[in-house]
């Protein structure tokens, strides 16, 4: 049955918002969402009906009820899977169903991993230049491939200037808004920060291939929809929110240095304290300083976006870097991070392994100059508090001359 309540928005003139709000999500495959999410779903009346996505499983008669909240849903002539992964895909045997389409359409990877998870469903390959003509409109479609996964695709309604998005532009925010213009700027810069540290960040090759050739599609932008979060209509703050992920892609840094560590009997703490204390002595530059005791993976990705410097410090535990620690830098070595500087540092009782670990483990970051390191037993004394305050003091002034001198450039 149906529920009565769930109501479709209209984002232009046959463009239907019939997504799903996931308010209690608080953790995407690794990724803390602190805000929840959207798992948003479009729906074009036209002389063909067709569904773009779907939602996670579980979501299907919030989507099915805000179709039927516009039109019957069995009068849906086409589905158009944009992205296979299955927060977009989970309800989708529940939404073919009900709907019983005529056609299922998704790019030429997307059949392939559609299938993997559904063998038997039947689907049509589309491809960049492809058309669906849905009689009165037009679809075009837009291969995106690993932004951010193989199958991604663009789907681009002709007629109306709407771009739907797949995962690319969209940020992980449940709110009872619909649109970015409802919502105060610094919200959607933070989450979307949030979102492309977290997601995208290694496939920023891929997001400057997509710019590089951005002007060639010819999009007359009205309205560009993602799958997740608030849909642009206004294209000033559209075009505010291309240039963010410009600069991200680009992987342009500020005089930034961020401090990451955990610690068991303080001995840690007090030399990411006086590392922290030298970085500050170098004056223009901003230190950000992270315990994992209060932060997650996520909370360091967003803040490594823009650092010029990551200094890692880790207690060892059965001769190992320290859990947290090596969680945190498995998830940021498979984003690829990487900044110009790093050094690391860590108290031990016994054989000391984990800063060795953590040295090794940073050398795979290319592009990653490791500046120093510093290692104590148990609790680190006076001269050697001085000592970590110095090696702050050396990631700082580099910090600052490479900022300095790209300026000059």
């Amino acid at each position: 049955m149906l529920t009565r309540y769930h109501k479709a928005i209209k984002i232009s003139d046959s463009v239907y918002w019939v997504g799903a709000i996931d308010w209690g999500v608080r953790n995407f495959h690794g990724y803390t969402t602190s805000r929840g999410t959207t798992y948003n779903a479009f729906l074009i009346i036209a002389d063909k009906v067709t569904l773009l996505d779907t939602a996670k499983e579980g979501f299907g008669k919030e989507v099915l009820g805000r179709i039927a909240s516009v039109i019957d849903p069995k009068k849906i002539d086409y589905i158009v899977s944009n992205h296979a992964e299955p927060d977009h895909t989970g309800s989708l045997p529940e939404v073919i169903a009900a709907t019983n389409p005529e056609k299922i359409f998704a790019s030429k990877m997307g059949v392939k991993t559609v299938h993997r998870y559904f063998p038997d469903m039947k689907l049509e390959a589309v491809g960049t230049g492809d058309t669906l003509d849905l009689g009165n409109k037009t679809l075009r479609f837009i291969e995106t491939r690993m932004l951010h996964w193989p199958d991604s695709m663009f789907s681009y309604l002709e007629d109306e200037g709407v771009l739907f998005s797949q995962d690319a532009f969209g940020m992980h925010l449940a709110s009872s808004e619909r649109f970015e213009d409802e919502l105060p700027w610094n919200l959607l810069a933070e989450m979307s920060e949030d979102y492309y540290a977290n997601i995208i960040t290694l496939y920023s090759p891929f997001v400057a291939k997509l710019f590089s050739s951005f002007e060639s599609l010819n999009l007359d932008l009205k309205v560009v929809a993602p799958d997740h979060g608030p849909i642009w209509r206004d294209m000033d703050r559209f075009g505010k929110q291309l240039e963010l992920y410009q600069k991200w892609s680009a992987r342009k840094t500020n005089k930034k240095v961020v401090i990451v560590y955990d610690t068991m009997w303080h001995g840690t703490e007090h030399m990411a304290r006086a590392i922290e204390d030298g970085v500050i002595k170098c004056g223009d530059i901003q230190v950000l300083t992270m315990p994992l005791s209060s932060c997650t993976r996520s909370d360091v990705a967003k803040e490594m976006l823009n650092a010029s410097a990551v200094i890692v410090g880790t207690p060892t535990l059965n001769n190992q870097i320290f859990p947290k620690v090596a969680d945190v830098f498995t998830y940021l070595t498979g984003l690829k991070f990487k900044t110009p500087f790093a050094a690391v540092f860590g108290s031990y009782g016994w054989s000391g392994e984990g800063v060795p670990q953590l040295k090794e483990m940073l050398t795979k970051w290319e592009g990653t100059e490791l500046l120093g390191e510093m290692k104590v037993k148990y609790q680190p004394q006076e001269d050697e508090l001085k000592k970590c305050c110095e090696l702050g003091e050396l990631v700082g002034q580099k910090v600052l001359n490479y900022i300095n001198n790209q300026n000059k450039e």
